[in-house]
């Protein structure tokens, strides 16, 4: 961990781009709810093979508009260097200067990639089309991708995603701290030193957090699950649960050096908020965790 230790710590907090005008609505006020602890940036996804496209630009456009970084997820799947190139040259116009570069999900029927088929190349793509524009920020799977044919395998990926030119990383979701650890040992070993933030999920509800987790892969350690299948429909235990576990854990990460948080929001503003008070980050450049 000594690696991370070098790095400022940054703060920030990722939202999807919403379907409706009241998603919008609400959307903004979550959005001014979290911008009043002054995060490093906002970050917007992009959906499976850019089917959100549209509505990511928009989002990111209007966010980082009202002052604070805003970062668009780009993902590489089901697009063509040309609309990629387009993207990078709207953001590049609008002053967004981060982006969330990643490989992407294919959307259920589409049967080719696009162009560009690994993130890797999306990376060198971007530093190709833009030059050092952007920062980039890629993914990092503590607990392995859940495609990676075996963990050396996945460390590989990552380490040509550093190559092509990515500046820092944020993980998937975890819950087990010392994956983490695990996993910055393993990149310290191989000489990759970049910011590697920890992705962070609140805890709200459970049937939501395993039907995400068994997409994605995270991993719901077996004592976290069997209490939150205790609570049943107990809503209010469950998020108390969750926000004590997640802080706890929270806690550990920054004692250890990591280089920040970054929160998955879910466009909800409460439970991220109520992790980073219980941190007292709202005092952060005056705590030394």
């Amino acid at each position: 961990m000594e690696s991370q230790k070098q790095f400022k710590r940054r703060f920030s907090f990722e939202f999807f781009p919403p379907k409706t005008d009241q998603g919008r609505e609400k959307l903004q006020t979550v959005r001014d709810r979290l911008a009043e602890v002054h995060p490093d940036f906002f970050s917007v996804t992009f959906g499976a093979g850019g089917s959100t496209r549209d509505r990511t630009i928009e989002t990111v456009l209007n966010l980082h508009s009202q002052g604070i970084s805003t970062a668009p997820h780009l993902s590489c799947v089901g697009g063509t260097r040309k609309s990629i190139a387009e993207l990078l040259d709207i953001y590049r116009e609008s002053g967004v200067n981060r982006i969330v570069a990643l490989r992407g999900d294919l959307p259920s029927g589409m049967g080719a990639s696009g162009e560009l088929r690994y993130a890797n190349e999306l990376v060198a793509f971007i530093r190709e089309h833009s030059g050092d524009t952007f920062n980039l920020e890629v993914a990092a799977y503590p607990e392995f991708h859940p495609q990676a044919r075996n963990a050396e395998e996945d460390l590989k990926n990552f380490a040509r995603k550093v190559e092509a030119g990515a500046n820092s990383a944020i993980t998937q979701y975890f819950f087990n701290a010392d994956s983490y650890f695990y996993f910055i040992d393993r990149l310290e070993k191989m000489n990759i030193t970049i910011p590697v933030v920890p992705g962070i999920m609140p805890i709200v509800n459970f049937s939501s957090l395993v039907r995400f987790s068994d997409m994605c892969g995270a991993e719901i350690p077996r004592w976290i699950r069997k209490q939150l299948e205790a609570y049943g429909d107990d809503s209010d235990s469950i998020r108390k649960f969750g926000e004590e576990v997640v802080t706890r854990m929270c806690e550990r990460l920054l004692a250890a050096g990591a280089p920040g948080l970054h929160f998955y929001t879910l466009n909800q503003a409460e439970a991220s908020l109520n992790i980073w008070n219980n941190l007292g980050l709202a005092n952060r450049d005056k705590i030394s965790f």
